[in-house]
C-alpha cells in the first residue's frame, strides 16, 4: 500500500483510510472492532472519524462513533502508535445538541471539542483534527452555486489557525486539515498559517468521486501549488457507484435506501443516470464497478489518502481484492467520454 505525507506536516499515511460514520449507527461495537483489526491487519494506517458521527447525525447517537473507537482502543493501547487517527469538530447547522447549540469554530469551541473527542476515544492525543465544514456560509452538500446574499458573521479564520496551532503546541493534536472546503477558504487558511508563522492546514477533506468531480478544477490547483493533497470521501457517491442501486434497485439495508432523507444529491436523475453510464463502462471492460470507482480516484494525483465506509467485513473485502488496481489508458479514455457526456458536478 503507497503512502504519503500530508502537507508539511509528521503524518504519513496509506492511501487507503478507513471510514467509520456507520458505526454506532449501521454497525454494532463488536462490527467497529472487527473492521479496525481488519484495516490494521492490512497495512491500513489512517482512521477517520468525527465528533457528528454516526450518520445520518442525530441528537441520540452524536459521539457514538468515538465512543466506539475508544472501547476498541482502550484494548489495544500499544498499538496506537500504529496509525494515524482523525476526527473533527462540527460547524453550524442543524446540530444544536451539540455543545448546547455553541457550534462556533472559535478559541472557545476548538479545545472544548478537541478535549470531549479525547474523553470519548480514549486517547491522549489526536493525529489530525478537522473543521468538519465551514463555519461560514458557503454552498455544501449538493449545493455548489454561491450566493453571497446567504452570508453572515462568522468567526475570524487567523482565530481558528490560533485555537488549532495551540492545541499542536500543548500536545493534543499533531496536525490540522479542512473539510467540505472551498478553494477560497483553503488559500486563505494557509496565506494566514504563513503570514503569521503558524501552522498551515495538512490536508483537506471534501467528496470526491466519479459523478462529483468539483475538486478537478481550481481546488486541484491550490492543493498542487499549496501542498495541501485531498482526503477523498464518499468514492463510491455513497454507494450509488458499486451498482447496488442500478435499475431502480433499493436494497433495504442499504444506505440511501434506509435513510430516504439522507445523500440527496445522489438521488438526482443526472447522478443516477451517471452512475449507470459508469456501471456499464465497467461491465465493457470487466471490471467491478466499484473497483472502477475506487481506482480511478485513487489515480488522482491530489489525492494522498481515499476513505472507505462498509457494514460488513465482506464489502471491505470485496473492495480490497481491487486495491491493485490500475486502469489503463483505454479505460481512463472512456472514463473521459463519460464525464463529457455527464460533467461535474453531476451529484448536484
Amino acid at each position: 500500500m503507497k503512502t504519503r505525507r500530508l502537507g508539511d506536516s509528521p503524518l504519513v499515511v496509506t492511501d487507503i483510510c478507513l471510514g467509520t460514520m456507520t458505526f454506532g449507527e449501521q454497525n454494532t461495537q463488536a462490527d467497529a472492532h472487527r473492521q479496525l483489526d481488519w484495516a490494521l491487519e492490512r497495512g491500513i494506517n489512517f482512521v477517520d472519524t468525527a465528533e457528528m458521527y454516526p450518520v445520518p447525525p442525530r441528537a441520540e447517537t452524536q459521539g457514538r462513533t468515538e465512543t466506539l473507537l475508544g472501547t476498541w482502543l482502550a484494548r489495544n493501547r500499544a498499538r496506537r502508535g500504529e496509525f494515524v487517527l482523525a476526527s473533527k469538530i462540527a460547524g453550524p447547522g442543524r446540530r444544536d445538541w451539540i455543545r448546547n447549540g455553541d457550534t462556533q469554530i472559535s478559541a472557545k469551541t476548538i479545545p472544548w471539542a478537541i478535549d470531549d473527542s479525547l474523553k470519548r476515544l480514549q486517547t491522549d492525543y489526536l493525529d489530525l483534527y478537522q473543521i468538519h465544514w465551514p463555519e461560514r456560509y458557503v454552498p455544501l452538500f449538493g449545493s455548489w452555486q454561491y450566493d453571497a446574499t446567504k452570508d453572515r458573521p462568522s468567526t475570524p479564520l487567523l482565530e481558528q489557525i490560533e485555537a488549532l496551532a495551540a492545541a499542536i503546541k500543548a500536545g493534543k493534536i499533531r496536525a490540522y486539515g479542512l473539510s467540505n472546503e472551498t478553494c477560497f477558504g483553503l488559500c486563505e487558511f494557509t496565506r494566514l498559517a504563513r503570514e503569521h508563522g503558524l501552522p498551515a492546514p495538512a490536508s483537506i477533506q471534501n467528496g470526491y468521486n466519479l459523478v462529483s468531480r468539483m475538486f478537478d478544477g481550481d481546488l486541484a490547483e491550490a492543493s498542487h501549488r499549496l501542498n495541501v493533497p485531498l482526503l477523498a470521501y464518499s468514492p463510491l457517491a455513497m454507494g450509488l457507484l458499486s451498482g447496488k442501486y442500478r435499475g431502480g434497485a433499493q436494497p433495504a439495508a442499504a444506505r440511501l435506501a434506509k435513510f430516504p432523507d439522507f445523500g440527496v444529491r445522489y438521488k438526482r436523475p443526472r447522478a443516477i443516470a451517471a452512475a449507470e453510464a459508469y456501471c456499464a463502462l465497467a461491465a465493457r471492460h470487466g471490471l467491478d464497478p466499484a473497483v472502477l470507482a475506487l481506482a480511478f480516484v485513487r489515480s488522482r494525483p491530489f489525492v494522498a489518502s481515499t476513505i472507505l465506509g462498509a457494514t460488513s467485513i465482506a464489502q471491505l473485502e470485496a473492495l480490497a481484492a481491487g486495491f491493485g488496481c490500475v486502469l489503463p489508458p483505454e479505460v481512463l479514455a472512456d472514463v473521459a467520454a463519460v464525464h463529457v457526456a455527464y460533467p461535474s458536478p453531476a451529484g448536484q
